[in-house]
């Protein structure tokens, strides 16, 4: 079965879908490539065009030579029985729709299934099915609500209900940024919550082809300017990732236990990423990633590195287990 990365997407996470297929081709080097761009064509990517694209996170990459409508690319995918490596992130690549098209054609992916993949994406009803599983999450405001709420809490966040990377993220401090939210409500959904204080944490679960699934080190998060945004996220040398994190043995063994709760709540495949704050009452959850970064600067390969696994074993594993759900031995 040929092995085929599949990066780009039609929404603003393309960028960092590139860094993520940077990753992906050097551990994967026999790879063919195919980058999803936004005008939803597929176009086979040279080696060198992709490892010469120098800032991933900040400009776009535009490959030259033809491209074949998304569908149809998926038809070739499934005639030649290739299996996709995704390496996208956010919009349809996240939402399940890619996922729904590939399973309608019965071609493996890596990660989870359209079903689950569409349920994470949403992050209300990701925070419903994680606190069915004993998952502590943050209580929702409504924006009709939102000057009392505001008045009872003294501060809220804000995040686009079906969005990745950090990207919309709106931190209401003052009244002022009130106005900002419903401006950005009007294009948008977005999740309205009160600030929960405390230090941001991540934690990777993984699934292995042997059925076996296990929660990897937490990762601690300092951002550096205090707001772990896209650009602190990215962009920010300063912010600092620490794997494992600083936290008591039981905190760390809480946010592992609450992680693989919400993967197995939200039926993830795979793997996925868990994002919490840590109060002084425990982790309180945020969201679900079903395809997180894969950068080499990405939280997910920083845990799989600190639980003593390689990247290509993790990836030439998750080709395995992706096979075994579409043609079971």
């Amino acid at each position: 079965m040929r092995t085929t990365i599949l990066f780009g997407g039609s929404n603003k996470e393309r960028l960092v879908s590139v860094a993520s297929a940077q990753a992906l081709h050097r551990a994967l080097p026999e790879a063919d490539l195919w980058f999803w761009d936004v005008r939803d064509d597929v176009r086979n990517v040279r080696p060198g065009a992709l490892l010469a694209h120098a800032r991933p996170f900040e400009d776009e990459f535009v490959p030259g030579g033809p491209g074949v409508p998304l569908a149809q690319a998926l038809d070739r995918a499934g005639d030649e029985r290739r299996v996709l490596v995704l390496g996208l992130h956010g919009g349809r690549a996240e939402n399940g729709e890619l996922q729904a098209m590939c399973e309608m054609r019965g071609i493996p992916f890596t990660g989870s299934g359209s079903a689950s993949s569409h349920l994470a994406f949403d992050k209300v009803a990701a925070k419903r099915f994680a606190a069915l599983a004993g998952v502590a999450a943050p209580a929702g405001v409504q924006l009709a609500d939102i000057d009392r709420a505001f008045a009872e809490y003294g501060r809220l966040i804000a995040k686009p209900a079906r969005d990745g990377s950090r990207s919309g993220l709106l931190f209401v401090h003052a009244k002022q940024d009130l106005v900002a939210v419903r401006n950005a409500a009007t294009t948008a959904d977005y999740v309205i919550e009160p600030f929960v204080s405390g230090t941001e944490a991540t934690c990777g679960v993984l699934e292995r082809s042997d059925g076996t699934v296990v929660a990897l080190p937490p990762i601690e998060i300092i951002p550096a300017e205090g707001a772990f945004d896209y650009t602190a996220k990215y962009l920010l040398k300063s912010t600092q990732e620490i794997c494992p994190g600083r936290f008591a043995p039981a905190i760390s063994a809480a946010i592992m236990d609450h992680a693989l709760r919400a993967h197995r709540a939200l039926s993830c495949r795979g793997y996925s990423r868990t994002d919490f704050i840590v109060t002084d009452k425990g982790p309180v959850y945020l969201e679900t990633n079903t395809l997180p970064g894969l950068t080499a600067a990405s939280l997910y390969p920083k845990a799989l590195h600190a639980q003593g696994i390689a990247f290509e074993d993790f990836l030439r594993d998750q080709i395995v287990l992706a096979e075994k759900a579409v043609r079971p031995a």
